[in-house]
């Protein structure tokens, strides 16, 4: 059993977490169990990985075949780093994998011209704390700005763009982001995009100061509601179609399962929970 951890940041993966399951929450950033690595999950970290190593190479440079000939040796670094031997169903599989690999990073070159880009940052760690202590963290894919300052935030996506009326949380990680730029650099960015190369298609949107004011009033009474969880174990799984993905079935209470004991005390520093009639 891993050891168990106590957090302390909201970051956007988690925090969707929490809103899709708590109990997924607790599984994930509390007890730390293990999950096996899916396709798609491998999928998407090698690509990015791909697209970050692109804009290291000289602008002129970044051509399609660049970029193609990076997915076999950032192939051999994950594979170093994780094991991927149950993944594939022979080197067939791992070979059509890759052929789906190499559409997406081609697919991409539809979409946007990276001669003409030189980006702020690639892969840039943002982190803040908010007025009320709240501790925010996230990975930013890539971070545009332009010679009149104007910020453009990009993330990338190897699945296929949502419906719009998904959009909404879509854009939870990006306002997120937003928000934390903001925060920290004094500049409400100009666009957030979601490049989705499964289907070469982008979702924008716009924010404003007033809409992060909301967004960030949404995060901290979220976290203050995952703290109150974190004190008292108290983390009620929440049955929905995404169950069907779930690694962690045989502990969950809605499958006839039961999660470990609760391996934290039952109140945290600052954090005292009133007494109960």
């Amino acid at each position: 059993m891993p050891q168990a951890t106590r957090p302390t940041q909201l970051s956007p993966s988690r925090a969707a977490d929490f809103k899709q399951c708590p109990l997924l929450y607790r599984f994930r950033a509390v007890d730390r169990l293990p999950e096996p690595p899916t396709k798609a999950q491998v999928q998407g970290t090698l690509v990015h990985a791909v697209l970050e190593r692109l804009y290291e190479v000289e602008a002129g440079k970044r051509t399609p075949a660049e970029a193609l000939a990076l997915i076999e040796p950032e192939w051999a670094k994950l594979q170093t780093s994780g094991d991927y031997a149950e993944l594939f169903d022979g080197l067939s599989d791992e070979s059509d994998w890759l052929r789906n690999v190499r559409g997406l990073v081609e697919t991409y070159f539809n979409m946007e011209d990276p001669t003409r880009l030189q980006p702020h940052r690639t892969e840039c760690l943002v982190t803040t704390t908010l007025d009320d202590g709240t501790q925010l963290k996230g990975f930013i894919d890539r971070a545009d700005v332009n010679v009149d300052g104007l910020v453009r935030l990009v993330d990338y996506k190897t699945g296929k763009r949502p419906p719009d009326r998904f959009a909404d949380k879509a854009l939870f990680q990006m306002k997120f982001y937003a928000l934390v730029w903001w925060r920290t650099r004094g500049t409400v960015p100009t666009l957030l995009r979601l490049m989705y190369l499964g289907n070469a298609q982008v979702l924008d949107y716009s924010p404003n100061a007033v809409e992060l004011e909301s967004f960030e009033k949404t995060l901290r009474t979220l976290w203050a509601t995952m703290r109150e969880a974190i004190a008292t174990g108290e983390f009620r799984p929440q049955k929905s179609k995404l169950c069907g993905w779930c690694a962690h079935q045989k502990l969950c209470p809605e499958f006839g399962g039961e999660p470990p004991s609760y391996p934290l005390p039952t109140v945290l520093p600052g954090l005292e929970m009133p007494p109960t009639d």
